[in-house]
Order: C-alpha cells, then sequence, then structure tokens
C-alpha cells in the first residue's frame, strides 16, 4: 500500500538535552518553527495537490513531539486535526522520545486523530544509549512501544546503526529486539557524524572509530530484509539527501542512495547462494527477477553483474509481471559453466 506524508518540522522543540550525534537543524535544513496557522496553510495546499490523501499522513518530525509544551503541541494537533477524515488526509503522524510517552498524552494524541507515533529508539543497548547521553534506557522503549500497541497506534521505529560504542553484534541484538517488539514500521539511520556535534569531537580525538563502511551497509541491508520479511515496513533506509549533510558531515555512512545500495546487496547475496547450490565456478548463470526489482537485482551502475563478471561468473537477470516477491530470486533458468 502507498504511503506518503506531509511532513512539517518542529526541530529540537521538546528535546530535554542534546544527544551526542545531533543536530536537528542540519539534517532538516529547518530552523523556523510552525504555529497552527502555518500548519493549516501547509495542509490546505498539500490537500488540493495530492493524488491520494486518504494514504497521506500529516507527520510532525524533528523533535520530542510529546515534550514540548502542552499548548503548543495542542495548537499544532488542533490544527492538523482539521484535515484529518473523510476526503481528507489518513491522520496524523510524530516521533518522539521514548521516555515521553504516557497514558495521559496518548489519550490526548487519541483525541486528536493522531493515527501513528514513531520512536527515537537508536538502540536497544543501554551501554550505547547511555554514551550518545540519550537521557533514557532500553527498558523506556520497550515500555512506551507496548503503550502505544495497547492504545491502537501504529507503532514505528527509528535505529540509528554505527553509533559510538556499538558493534555489529550489537547492531545484530537491536536488530532481534525490535522484531519481537512487531513495531508496524522502521526506520534505519547509518550514523552520519556532524560538525559541532559531541560525536564529532570523540571522532575527532580518535575515540570514537566507526566501522568499516562495507561493514554497516552489510547490517543494514540484512536489517532491510528481515525486517520486510516479517511484514514490518522499513519506511526509510539512510539518512535523505541534504546539502546541509553533505557539507557538514564529518564522518559516518551517507549516500544519496544508501537504500538502493542496500537493495542491491540483498540480490547479491541471493545470487551467491544460488550460485552456490547450483556448484557454478565459472560461467553463466541466469536469474528472474520481478520487473519493478529488476534495477536493484541489476545493482547501482550494475555493481551486481560486475561482481561476479570479475569472479568468472556472467550474470543475466530477466524481470516478470507476473513475479511479485522482492528480495527472492525465484529461479535460474539457465546454467552454463
Amino acid at each position: 500500500m502507498a504511503h506518503s506524508n506531509i511532513s512539517i518540522f518542529v526541530t529540537h522543540v521538546g528535546c530535554p538535552h542534546r544527544c551526542a550525534f545531533c543536530d536537528q537543524r542540519k539534517i532538516t535544513g529547518t530552523t523556523d518553527l510552525p504555529r497552527g496557522e502555518d500548519v493549516k496553510r501547509i495542509c490546505a495546499e498539500q490537500l488540493g495537490m495530492i493524488k491520494d490523501p486518504a494514504e497521506t499522513e500529516i507527520a510532525f518530525f524533528g523533535g520530542s513531539f510529546t515534550a514540548i509544551g502542552r499548548s503548543y503541541m495542542t495548537e499544532l494537533l488542533e490544527a492538523a486535526s482539521q484535515f484529518v477524515g473523510e476526503g481528507k488526509f489518513r491522520g496524523i503522524r510524530l516521533s518522539t522520545r521514548p521516555d515521553c510517552i504516557d497514558r495521559e498524552v496518548l489519550s490526548v494524541l487519541k483525541s486528536y486523530g493522531v493515527s501513528a507515533v514513531e520512536l527515537g529508539a537508536q538502540s536497544l543497548d543501554d551501554e550505547v544509549l547511555n554514551a550518545n547521553e540519550r537521557g533514557h534506557t532500553a527498558q523506556d522503549i520497550t515500555d512506551a512501544a507496548e503503550l502505544i500497541k495497547e492504545y491502537g497506534f501504529e507503532l514505528g521505529l527509528q535505529l540509528m546503526v554505527g553509533l559510538y560504542k556499538s558493534s555489529r553484534r550489537t547492531e545484530l541484538e537491536n536488530l532481534e529486539k525490535v522484531l519481537a517488539a512487531k513495531p508496524d514500521t522502521v526506520r534505519i539511520y547509518p550514523v552520519v557524524v556532524l560538525g559541532g556535534t559531541k560525536l564529532a569531537e570523540l571522532y575527532e580525538s580518535g575515540e570514537y572509530r566507526l566501522m568499516p563502511m562495507d561493514e554497516v551497509m552489510d547490517i543494514c541491508a540484512l536489517m532491510l530484509e528481515r525486517f520486510e520479511q516479517a511484514g514490518i515496513k522499513v519506511l526509510k533506509c539512510g539518512l535523505h539527501a541534504s546539502e546541509f549533510v553533505e557539507r557538514d558531515m564529518v564522518a559516518g555512512y551517507y549516500h544519496p542512495a544508501f537504500r538502493e545500495l542496500c537493495e542491491g546487496l540483498i540480490y547479491r547475496r541471493a545470487f551467491e547462494r544460488e550460485i552456490k547450490k547450483a556448484g557454478i565456478e565459472k560461467g553463466s548463470a541466469e536469474f528472474m527477477v520481478p520487473s519493478r526489482c529488476l534495477s536493484k537485482a541489476l545493482g547501482q551502475k550494475k555493481s551486481n553483474v560486475l561482481f561476479f563478471r570479475q569472479r568468472g561468473i556472467t550474470l543475466r537477470i530477466t524481470a516478470s509481471d507476473e513475479l511479485e516477491d522482492r528480495y527472492r530470486v525465484v529461479k535460474i533458468t539457465d546454467v552454463g559453466r
């Protein structure tokens, strides 16, 4: 099912402190805070432009929405709620901190037509959370997630891969914990170290050493595949392209087509498994994939074709409109040695 957002950024508002990795102004490129009238104007403009508003949510991102001043929070919700309902938008989506969720605030959100709550979990490991100055525990994430589902909201979890004090083992444990929590959606953000943050200081001093890019891509690709296999929709994989991020990035795992790279890697693994199963060491192998996934299967700039060519195997990929399950190699139609 298609899904889109009308994104409205409340940058840094409500955050009780600044986490080691965070500079929302650079990430979003936004500094001005919206008022209720701004929300009404944006929603009215978009309602007339979007083809299918019934699959679109008004989304408040960039801060800890449930921690902002109550009068300001309800001002924004009141404005947005006027554009939710039959013939209008599907609902209201917001992001917040796990330690800023309780029954009282969820009741308020429910009364204004909020449909989805995303938690900035980042990690489900207490050592990593503490090292990155998150100010909450992994148990806070679990408790908040359970409450959100109890109240009937769509639950989203946002993860950061490669944080200070994290490791491959930590990230794979995070993957299993998220699967156990059964959110409806996730966002996977490989770490980007921005100038002026505590993380940048740790990196520049040598205290924070990043995992290799290939390893982080491998982890993110595995997460993407496992989440989608479990029926969890991955709304984002990689930080969205931004001139501010590209300008102020000190280090990290940024690529404007990060998800595409991960999707190509998923297919490469699938091809490798089938080629190994068939006992092919040299020659050619032909695979069939869903038509909509052909570019992913080929890899960015046909990187998967080149990968196997360098290993003495000619990879031929054909597309079929009848196949639907992506990331699955359906069959080898031709094998030559």
